[in-house]
């Protein structure tokens, strides 16, 4: 791992070690209707767009975009919702993102399309912090515990997004319960970005769920700024993506969300899996 991972995960720790969550609060979120991700990626394909996950990020650990508190980040996550977007993620990093469990909660209140809660998890008293309809699992952070984590977060009403990075991580991942497997285009050893992971990894996926009979949906993640590189992951075999920089450093937000979810696509037709 790069060191900016490794000081991530040190700060994670110490944040995790300090969570007290109330039983009301679990029964709570157990109560709270999860919004099917699955099903509205599917439905933008089908309408014949592209289906992007738009980040509210004020920040990646080497970069400061803008200040985004939790009023501010609803009003952005509203722009991003009426521009086409399938999925809103909020970062809940605090230190290196600059994100926050409030911004999460005001996202998901004033939004109707699914929130995912886009942060370092590596204690199960994360999973129960906060309503969220989808979570990121990290591979290579949880290792061994990944299946553990995925099933927990199932069972707490959430969608969970695997993200993985290598074709050992990508085998690791299907062999979970988790439908939404992310291929994260940034090397988390390098800090490096290439679309080849992704153009590498997404048949691998296909084949597979050919070979088992199942049906996963890839997200590819990270260095998507354009048209060409939306048609690139895309052909590739990508259904959805997660795109952060590019909206909001845009000058409009509303638009660059809009241009992204329109990318006419004439090389592929989805193929919808019943």
């Amino acid at each position: 791992m790069h060191d900016v991972v490794n000081q991530i995960l040190n700060e994670t720790s110490k944040r995790a070690a300090a969570i007290k969550i109330p039983d009301q609060n679990e029964r709570d979120m157990k109560k709270d209707k999860k919004r099917d991700i699955l099903a509205a990626i599917r439905k933008k394909q089908t309408e014949g767009h592209i289906p992007v996950i738009s980040e509210v990020k004020p920040a990646s650990p080497s970069h400061k975009y803008m200040d985004i508190p939790p009023e501010k980040a609803a009003a952005i996550a509203m722009q991003m919702e009426r521009a086409g977007a399938v999925a809103i993620s909020v970062l809940t990093e605090p230190k290196f993102f600059h994100g926050s469990l409030a911004n999460l909660e005001n996202v998901r209140r004033e939004v109707d399309i699914p929130v995912l809660r886009k942060d370092f998890i590596i204690d199960e008293k994360q999973l129960g912090e906060i309503s969220c309809d989808i979570i990121l699992l990290i591979t290579s952070v949880l290792g061994a515990r990944l299946g553990e984590f995925v099933n927990l977060a199932i069972a707490k009403g959430m969608e969970p997004l695997v993200e993985t990075q290598s074709e050992e991580e990508l085998y690791i991942a299907l062999a979970t319960n988790a439908k939404l497997i992310g291929i994260n285009n940034r090397n988390f050893h390098t800090m490096e970005v290439s679309l080849n992971n992704t153009i590498a990894l997404a048949p691998l996926v296909r084949k597979y769920d050919i070979d088992h009979g199942t049906d996963h949906i890839i997200i590819s993640e990270s260095g998507i700024h354009s048209g060409a590189d939306v048609r690139t992951v895309t052909e590739a075999g990508a259904d959805a993506l997660l795109i952060g920089t590019a909206i909001i450093k845009s000058d409009d937000i509303y638009h660059k969300t809009k241009e992204l979810v329109e990318t006419k696509n004439v090389q592929k037709t989805f193929q919808v899996q019943k």
